[in-house]
């Protein structure tokens, strides 16, 4: 029987000192990433146990930005409606560097939008999803240390505990512990500037409050107030002169900035969270060390301009998850986890080029005031502002899956299928042959890959191959090509060992 058949139970590690494998899989962090990730696995069946060190969720109301990439992952694993009901819509136009530049149409997703939704709701809502699933959620439990085998990962707790897995992911965070205790790089910039970022109410009318900020924001960046409704508004503004780094920032530290740089402080009041941010920048070494992997921002790290990280760490999770899924159950070819690295670490890469490059178009210098109004002039062209709309969003990102037609290695929409709609075809997680000639077959892949045999689909190709994270892996009418591929993905089929 091929290994994907039988349930992956927990086994017994060899050795004295080891203790029963009583997981697949830990996870240190129950952000974003930790919990999509374990959401992920548990479509596969892998036993997940998130550690988060905080024994309440987050508090703090903060407004965090969804866009369109993840607006589809959430799509495809039946998220959306859920996510829609909690968040506020508004056109992706002037996400980078804040440069006002309308939505390009017919951008290529059904989801061309950004929805701005609460930290603590998101972060609620997909733990909800993990722990539907069967995912274990512990809180006030922090990863003190770890040792890893050739069978497992020796966890251990603040409190002494010690927990055996057969892999480690540290999702904990700018200031991972994970990725401190396994000795892996984090280069990059150290913060030089830093920002006050907060939502409040303003006391002065919003005509009144837009001119200020046309005014300011031709000489002094980064600078900002933005409605949200009912009267809130985040309100960015130079943190230079509030000296106590150490100290977070209070409403009186807002009113005197907003004085000293627009001569008003707008009658800011009755605040929903007040943060200050550097533009540190860095990317983990490596994303994987033996059974350790890291994801989300305990591998990379950036200011927020341009609203991405969030969405980084959660398109981590989907990349990982099914991967690391069938490293688990078995049936996993031999290189399938090296590719989260390979695929993922230059796309972060690209994250924090373009960060790096919209925060020097913040700068009140004259050299980055000019580059800015060229930037601005250029991106009343299509082709300018699509890309670096495509950058933000990641609706550009394409993997290295070999030399072919250019959507290949592309995630592909959400398009009309005649059981409705493509991604509610993808909510198990599982991989999908679209096939319109009806000739084609998964056979014995059919226990990780579904097939659809429909000639009105609203592809351009014979037939694609699209993994569970929706990129595309494949793309042609030819059986035998097919087999080869689906192999390299999803190892050797039933009836044969791996």
């Amino acid at each position: 029987m091929h290994s994907s058949q039988v349930p992956a139970e927990p086994s017994s590690a060899s050795g004295p000192d080891r203790g029963p494998l009583l997981f697949d899989v830990v996870i240190a962090g129950c952000g974003p990433t930790g919990a999509m990730l374990a959401a992920e696995l548990r479509l596969h069946d892998v036993r997940v146990l998130v550690l988060e060190k905080e024994t309440e969720p987050t508090s703090y109301v903060r407004i965090v930005a969804l866009h369109a990439r993840s607006l589809e992952l959430m799509a495809m694993r039946g998220l959306l409606d859920r996510v829609l009901r909690h968040g506020r819509r508004r056109p992706a136009g002037g996400l980078f560097a804040a440069i006002d530049a309308p939505v390009p149409e017919g951008l290529d997703s059904a989801h061309a939008y950004l929805v701005g939704i609460p930290q603590p709701v998101i972060e609620r809502l997909l733990e909800e999803h993990a722990i539907g699933l069967g995912a274990q959620v512990r809180r006030g439990c922090a990863v003190a240390g770890f040792e890893q085998d050739d069978e497992g990962v020796t966890v251990e707790l603040a409190g002494g505990e010690r927990l055996r897995a057969r892999y480690l992911v540290g999702c904990d965070g700018g200031r991972s512990t994970v990725r401190k205790l396994l000795g892996v790089g984090f280069p990059g910039e150290p913060s030089r500037t830093e920002t006050l970022m907060g939502e409040m109410e303003v006391g002065v009318p919003q005509e009144e409050i837009a001119a200020k900020v046309a005014e300011v924001s031709r000489t002094r960046r980064p600078f900002w107030l933005r409605p949200f409704g009912g009267g809130v508004y985040s309100v960015v503004v130079p943190a230079a002169g509030v000296s106590d780094r150490a100290e977070p920032p209070t409403l009186e530290n807002f009113r005197q900035q907003l004085r000293a740089v627009a001569g008003t402080d707008f009658g800011v009041h009755s605040p929903r969270w007040l943060s200050r941010f550097g533009d540190a920048t860095r990317l983990a070494e490596r994303y994987r060390l033996g059974r350790v992997l890291l994801a989300g921002d305990a591998a990379h790290i950036h200011p927020p301009i341009g609203g991405q990280g969030l969405n980084l760490g959660v398109q981590d999770a989907f990349n990982l998850g099914w991967k690391l899924a069938g490293q688990v159950r078995g049936w996993a070819p031999p290189t399938l986890l090296d590719t989260y690295q390979a695929e993922r670490h230059p796309v972060a890469a690209d994250v924090l080029d373009n960060t790096r490059a919209q925060m020097e178009l913040l700068s009140p210098e004259p050299g980055p005031r000019a580059v800015r109004r060229l930037l601005t002039e250029l991106m009343g062209f299509d082709v300018v502002n699509r890309r670096l709309i495509e950058k933000i969003t990641a609706l550009g990102v394409r993997y290295d899956v070999g030399a072919g037609p250019d959507l290949l290695g592309r995630r592909l929409r959400d398009i009309d299928v005649k059981q409705g709609r493509l991604y509610d075809l993808l909510h198990r997680g599982r991989g999908l042959l679209l096939d319109r000639t009806e000739r084609l077959s998964v056979g014995g892949w059919s226990d990780r890959v579904d097939h659809l045999a429909d000639p009105c689909a609203a592809l351009d190709v014979p037939g694609v191959l699209l993994r569970p994270d929706g990129h595309v892996a494949w793309i042609g009418d030819d059986q035998q090509d097919l087999d080869g591929h689906l192999s390299r993905w999803f190892g050797e089929p039933i009836g044969l060992s791996s």
